[in-house]
Order: C-alpha cells, then sequence, then structure tokens
C-alpha cells in the first residue's frame, strides 16, 4: 500500500512539473495557471464532485474497457466508437419506451452495454476470420460511429423542432440518481468504482483472468503449455471490452448529457488509452488514475478562462506523461536481474 502511494505522488508530482515546465516555455506565468488548474479541479468541494469526478466516471469504466482488452493482447483502440454506439443504443432505448418507467434506467444501461459490444463485434470478426489488425478496424469504426451519431441527430433520431443537432431530452424516470444534494456526481461513479472491483477479482482471482493474463503475456505459451483457445479467448474479451465502453457511454447518457448530440465524447475513448496504460492495466489503478485524467480534464476549462492558457497543453501533458510511464516500464524490464544461487562451502580440514 505504502509503495502504491508512493506511485500515485510521483506520478502526481510528475503532472505538476510537466505542466509547469511547458507553461515557462511557451511563455505563460506557472503559478496563476497552476492555480487556475487547482480551482477548477480539486479546489473546492464542488469542483471535485461536479466537475472531477463526473468527468472521471466515463473515463474509468472506459479505461476498464481498455485494460481488459489489452491485458488479453487485444489492442481495442476503439473504444471511442464502441462509446459512441453505447450512448446511442441507450439514448434511443430511452426515447423509444419511456413508459417503462424505473426499469429504464437498468434496461437503458444494459442497452448501451449491448449497444458497445455489437460495436466490438465487427473488428472481433475481422480479426478472427480474415486476420484484419484490430488497430486499423477499430480506428475505421471510430469514424464509422462519428459520423452515424451525426448523421442520427440531424436525422432520425432529432428534436422535434428540428432546430438543434440532438434528441429530446430523455425523461427523468432514465436519469441516474445524484449521489449527493447540491452536485452533479451522479450513481453512475458508485457504478463505475464497483465494476473496478469486480474486473480487479475476475483478472487477479479467477481461473478465466490467468488464462487472460496468459494469452496476453505470451499467446504461444498459453496455448501450447496451457492448453488457451487464444482466438476464442480474445474475441470473449474484445465483447466484454466493448460492453464497458457501451456502457460508459451509457453513463454518460443517462448521468450527465441526458440527450445525444454530436461531439458528445470530447475524446473519452482515447483518454481511456492512457487511463488505462498509466495504471499498468491494473484495474483497481484505474480508479486514480481515471480521477487523474478527470482532474485534468476539469482543470483545463478554468484555466484556459481564468488564466488564458489554452486547455490544449493539458492533452500534450498526458502525452509526455503515458510516454514517461512506458519508458519507466520498458527499462524496468531491461534491468539486469541479479539470481542468488546457494554455494556451499566445503568443510575445514581436521
Amino acid at each position: 500500500m505504502k509503495a502504491r502511494i508512493a506511485t500515485a505522488a510521483a506520478v502526481f508530482a510528475l503532472t505538476i512539473a510537466l505542466l509547469a515546465l511547458l507553461l515557462a516555455t511557451f511563455g505563460y506565468a506557472p503559478l496563476p495557471a497552476l492555480a487556475a488548474l487547482w480551482r477548477g479541479s480539486f479546489g473546492s468541494w464542488y469542483s471535485l464532485t461536479s466537475s472531477t469526478l463526473v468527468r472521471a466516471t466515463p473515463l474509468l469504466i472506459a479505461g476498464l474497457a481498455v485494460s481488459v482488452a489489452f491485458r488479453a493482447g487485444v489492442l481495442n483502440i476503439g473504444v471511442e466508437g464502441q462509446l459512441l454506439a453505447g450512448a446511442t443504443a441507450a439514448a434511443a432505448f430511452a426515447l423509444a419506451a419511456p413508459q417503462l418507467g424505473i426499469l429504464l434506467l437498468p434496461l437503458g444501461a444494459c442497452a448501451g452495454a449491448l449497444g458497445g459490444c455489437a460495436w466490438a463485434a465487427g473488428p472481433a470478426f475481422l480479426k478472427r476470420r480474415f486476420g484484419v489488425l484490430e488497430v486499423i478496424s477499430t480506428l475505421m469504426f471510430n469514424a464509422i460511429a462519428g459520423f452515424l451519431v451525426s448523421w442520427l441527430v440531424r436525422g432520425p433520431l432529432q428534436e422535434p423542432t428540428h432546430v438543434y443537432p440532438q434528441t429530446a431530452q430523455i425523461v427523468n424516470a432514465a436519469h441516474w440518481p445524484l449521489v449527493l444534494p447540491g452536485t452533479r456526481l451522479h450513481a453512475g461513479f458508485l457504478l463505475a468504482v464497483a465494476l473496478a472491483g469486480l474486473v480487479w477479482w475476475i483478472t487477479a482471482q479467477t481461473a478465466v483472468g490467468f488464462q487472460l493474463r496468459a494469452a496476453g503475456a505470451n499467446a504461444s505459451a498459453a496455448a501450447s503449455a496451457g492448453g488457451v483457445d487464444v482466438p476464442a479467448l480474445a474475441a470473449r474479451a474484445f465483447f466484454v471490452s466493448g460492453a464497458l465502453a457501451g456502457l460508459a457511454g451509457a453513463v454518460e447518457i443517462q448521468g450527465v448529457t441526458f440527450a445525444l448530440y454530436e461531439n458528445i465524447s470530447p475524446g473519452y475513448g482515447y483518454t481511456a488509452i492512457a487511463v488505462a496504460l498509466l495504471a499498468r492495466l491494473d484495474a483497481r489503478a484505474v480508479i486514480p488514475s481515471a480521477i487523474l485524467f478527470g482532474s485534468l480534464e476539469a482543470g483545463a476549462g478554468a484555466m484556459q478562462r481564468d488564466a488564458g492558457v489554452p486547455a490544449v497543453l493539458v492533452k500534450v501533458v498526458e502525452a509526455v506523461l503515458i510516454l514517461c510511464v512506458l519508458a519507466l516500464d520498458a527499462w524496468r524490464r531491461r534491468r539486469p536481474t541479479v539470481v542468488m544461487t546457494e554455494v556451499s562451502v566445503p568443510a575445514p580440514a581436521r
């Protein structure tokens, strides 16, 4: 536990140092900008609950989606598209069946998960049937999902007045309840934390999780020595990853936006890759990692508004931070290991 706390503190300090260096390099005063970043992310109870944790919620669930796929050796770069598919499915379901009442919330979340899973099925089929690299196919499916959402909110799902490129508002029964009065923090955050615990338990404590880790570490060894059906396992991991990403989109619809519109995701699916990599694919570590990136996303707006610093600098910090973590991990892997062997000492002569 102490080691994890020390690592989290080191990552936080590195983030602040990188941001201060970039601010100074581009001619901005670091202290006022960092103060604005703090006020927008952790500076008040409202900033923490209504900005940082709300933004961290879809990042947490989507980060778990990336973690599951990458653990199995599946490079699912399509979490963004699967998130959009889940958001679309959840919104369409809520608009189509408002009479379901209290059942709208759980069924809408399930619809979102199914939408994300269905969107992941395409790249999964292409990989298993034709050997198409999932990095390429998922990126293409991301673009298709974005265009599909644009078409839907300007066509079949557009709100009744046909003025705005969005759907109508979903009914209150489909909203996640607020956790704390006077804030925007909804129960979807609690669901995300519970999912992180569940994913960690499955990957670390079950036979399926062991097969998942084995296939991701060395697919050939897992197949030959462990008897693991690696292609089937990879397909299942793809589906689970897509379902989690779709659920992230559904939670965003049901807890924050309450309608589907263009650019509903500011790149949550792509940021989730950074969240998972920073956590080193550990589901428990995805929680603080998502909160860190959520705080950066929340503070970037305040920094731009109060200090005149472009919010894009935060994206640069996120990218550099991930590069530093990957470089450190590569350095650890290449360090020579010292093997202690037992040495027999001859008995002294009598």
